[in-house]
């Protein structure tokens, strides 16, 4: 395998941005990260791609977790995609720096847009704005596809120094708070005990608890259990009661509950 492309989804972009930066690529292959909780990890290919969202303007504890035991070759290629609904911040410099402290330099760093999961602010998007950046994207993925293949090397893509300063500090300011802002989460009476909640959370963070979803604690605020609630039971909070969810519309819940541990995959 020439390439591998590691990836981490909650409602399903970055899963599809890996798949379709694949596809390009030929001959590549996509790994989920939530797949590797623990452990040594070994990246046995000549290109090794990392795809993942931006969460309150950083990246995701998991996937630094999975970078840290991830072994590193620095005679190897190395690139990534930081999926986020506008605003990339210093995400991939985040990145740059985690890689630099294993001595492996980040070859290509990309931004790609899509619409935001984050129902707290607001609901989804239409499907006409979805649409328009699904495009924009898909245009992007092969501008990314091939600077990839030819191992291009450019600084990573970032924001306005503004946005860098200012949102890397609430970022900071919020890591360690992250796992138990799941205290807003609850089922309201259209919960049917279907148990997906408990399926898809990449994180183990819920519990069924008499057939209803209890949050543990160890959230990452990536919003999988409430967009993929078949019932649309499950909120955050009283705003989001009347707001319309979001998952990428080209990936099923059988994919994405393929992505994380073995118990809680579809037979």
């Amino acid at each position: 395998m020439e390439t591998k492309l590691f990836f981490y989804t909650g409602t399903g972009n970055s899963f599809w941005t890996a798949k379709k930066l694949s596809l390009l690529l030929h001959d590549a292959e996509t790994v989920s990260m939530a797949l590797n909780l623990s452990g040594r990890i070994i990246a046995d290919a000549e290109k090794i791609g990392f795809v993942f969202p931006v969460h309150i303007w950083g990246i995701p504890a998991p996937v630094i977790d999975f970078l840290n035991r991830l072994d590193m070759d620095p005679e190897k290629y190395y690139f990534a995609v930081a999926v986020n609904a506008g605003q990339v911040a210093a995400t991939l410099i985040q990145l740059e720096k985690l890689l630099q402290q294993k001595h492996v330099k980040l070859s290509l760093g990309f931004s790609v847009c899509l619409p935001s999961n984050y129902i707290p602010w607001e609901g989804a998007e239409t499907s006409a704005k979805q649409q328009k950046k699904f495009s924009a994207t898909l245009d992007k993925i092969n501008r990314i596809a091939s600077s990839v293949r030819t191992q291009e090397e450019k600084p990573p893509e970032r924001g306005p120094l503004w946005q860098n300063i200012l949102f890397s500090a609430i970022y900071r300011m919020t890591f360690e708070r992250v796992p138990r802002m799941d205290k807003p989460f609850y089922a309201d009476a259209k919960c049917t005990s279907c148990g997906i909640c408990e399926k898809i959370c990449p994180a183990h963070n819920i519990d069924l608890v008499d057939g209803k979803p209890a949050w543990q604690h160890r959230c990452e605020q990536c919003f999988a259990c409430l967009q993929w609630c078949p019932e649309e039971a499950i909120q955050y909070g009283k705003g989001t009661v009347k707001r319309k969810r979001y998952r990428h519309p080209e990936i099923t819940l059988k994919e994405m509950l393929a992505c994380v541990p073995g118990k809680n995959r579809l037979s």
